[in-house]
């Protein structure tokens, strides 16, 4: 019967292993005094009211480590904040000072009556220069004709050099895709059809035939055209009056000159 009641009895035989293991993990987490504080509060402090007072001590001695830590940071950043202060002492004592100078005072002489010139008598030879001096100008008005004269004739000439300079024209080059109908349209027909469009100011170029699909193939074809005279509304209406041959016109490229 005590057997029985033994075997179904739920007894912690292995507490004191379980202590020691919490043991050497509050050890390893918060460093020997926790381990000391460990020690002190016995065996049996791990469970009940005991196993509260050691968790109580291990954060108290993690309280204490943290607070060295930060009286050590304080006493460091004392440290920095009294010699910064000593370096700006010695700083404003080093600065040269600067002694605003007196304004020197001149000594003014007193004003000394100036008598005024006495007046000279003309003589008749003065006078007869006199008379001759051109009161109106009249040799500056020629050497102003001269100078309109030469304004002008290199007016003339710059307007004659311009004239003759020849004018830029605006062109640009353009790729244009001529789809036929169908695989049975004569594609020499339809490229024909599309270089005797002639107007003042589109050159054709180079053409190729380039497989669309299903055997059909389009017709690619380049020109260049004047800006002022050729746009590429007034190509393609021209291109799409062959309706029997042209099914559309596309623009594959633009590029200007």
């Amino acid at each position: 019967m005590a057997t029985n009641f033994l075997v179904h009895e739920k007894i912690w035989f292995d507490k004191f292993k379980y202590d020691d293991a919490e043991r050497k993990f509050y050890e390893q987490m918060n460093g020997p005094a926790a381990g000391a504080s460990r020690q002190s509060s016995g065996p049996g402090a791990s469970g009940g009211p005991g196993g509260d007072h050691s968790e109580l001590a291990v954060r108290i001695a993690s309280l204490e480590v943290e607070n060295q830590n930060l009286r050590s940071v304080v006493q460091d950043l004392q440290q920095a904040i009294s010699r910064l202060e000593a370096r700006l002492s010695t700083l404003e004592k080093s600065s040269p000072t600067h002694r605003a100078t007196a304004p020197q005072t001149q000594h003014v002489s007193p004003m000394r009556q100036v008598e005024p010139p006495a007046k000279k008598v003309a003589t008749p030879a003065e006078d007869d220069e006199d008379n001759d001096i051109d009161l109106f100008g009249s040799g500056d008005e020629e050497e102003d004709k001269e100078a309109a004269r030469l304004r002008e004739e290199r007016l003339r000439q710059y307007a004659e050099k311009k004239a003759k300079k020849p004018l830029l024209v605006a062109k640009s080059s353009i790729l244009l895709d001529v789809k036929p109908w169908d695989d049975e349209t004569d594609m020499a027909q339809l490229e024909a059809c599309v270089r005797s469009i002639q107007l003042d100011g589109l050159v054709w170029g180079g053409s190729q035939l380039v497989p669309v699909g299903y055997g059909i193939r389009k017709l690619r074809i380049q020109c260049v055209v004047e800006d002022d005279k050729v746009g590429t509304d007034l190509l393609e209406e021209q291109i799409t009056k062959f309706e029997e041959h042209v099914q559309s016109v596309d623009i594959a490229a633009f590029n200007k000159i």
